[in-house]
């Protein structure tokens, strides 16, 4: 059987016996229904993973002590920023969560012209607690041991003229340039993608003011889900670590 992988907020250290947090504590007791004596596998986003043994196990409360700790670095050399006008549905949490598979290091979900999301204050800082612990949870899984960054909403404009070095694309079905095409190394990247109904032409030419390549991925018009794991699965076989 397979050891578990769980985050834990807070740094870790060897030797000792902590409380799991609420929501690691229902996963390991009431989902997995561990027990004391069995063994876990912690990381706190300090690239370490730590082995560790419940001492304690119930429904609400699950506590553990950390045995020893060992740096495992999964991250991709490619440091990846996307941003992502946010599209309707599960398909936004899909697109978090499988970017972040990809080796995506921080989201940052936009509004456009002709996005179709439309939330209130309350109900964005809800998706944005949602969101977050999708993104936990994809790193339980893949195996990565720093936890990306999931930043709150803004306007595309503002994140376009946010200073951060690297190179900016944007994906555009009309564009001249593809990824094959640009030149190495590359080391930071700013990936843009567009709404369901694409930018407008202004959001397109103010995008260019502000250093943003247009890009084509291939002949094909794809759904926003589709292109964004596309587009960084090829920038990562070309400037990371895939392939």
């Amino acid at each position: 059987m397979r050891i578990p992988r769980i985050y834990h907020p807070e740094p870790l250290q060897i030797d000792t016996e902590i409380a799991l947090s609420d929501d690691a504590a229902g996963h390991v007791g009431r989902v997995l229904r561990m027990g004391a004596g069995q063994a876990l596998q912690l990381f706190d986003g300090s690239n370490q993973v730590f082995n560790a043994t419940i001492t304690e196990a119930g429904k609400k409360r699950v506590s553990v002590q950390v045995i020893d700790a060992t740096t495992d670095d999964r991250e991709s050399p490619l440091n990846l920023h996307l941003g992502q006008v946010m599209s309707r549905g599960e398909k936004m949490e899909f697109t978090i969560q499988k970017s972040i598979e990809l080796g995506v290091n921080t989201i940052t979900p936009l509004f456009s012209e002709r996005c179709g999301v439309k939330l209130d204050e309350e109900r964005l800082g809800k998706k944005l607690q949602q969101w977050r612990k999708i993104a936990i949870a994809a790193c339980e899984q893949c195996g990565r041991n720093r936890l990306p960054e999931i930043r709150p909403a803004m306007t595309l404009e503002a994140w376009c003229v946010e200073p951060e070095e690297g190179l900016r694309l944007n994906l555009h079905p009309r564009a001249s340039h593809s990824i094959n095409t640009l030149p190495l190394p590359v080391q930071r990247l700013r990936l843009l993608i567009g709404p369901e109904g694409g930018l407008s032409a202004d959001e397109i030419a103010m995008t260019a003011r502000h250093g943003f390549t247009d890009i084509l991925l291939g002949p094909r018009v794809l759904r926003t889900e589709t292109t964004a794991l596309t587009a960084i699965t090829a920038l990562q076989v070309r400037f990371g670590d895939l392939g």
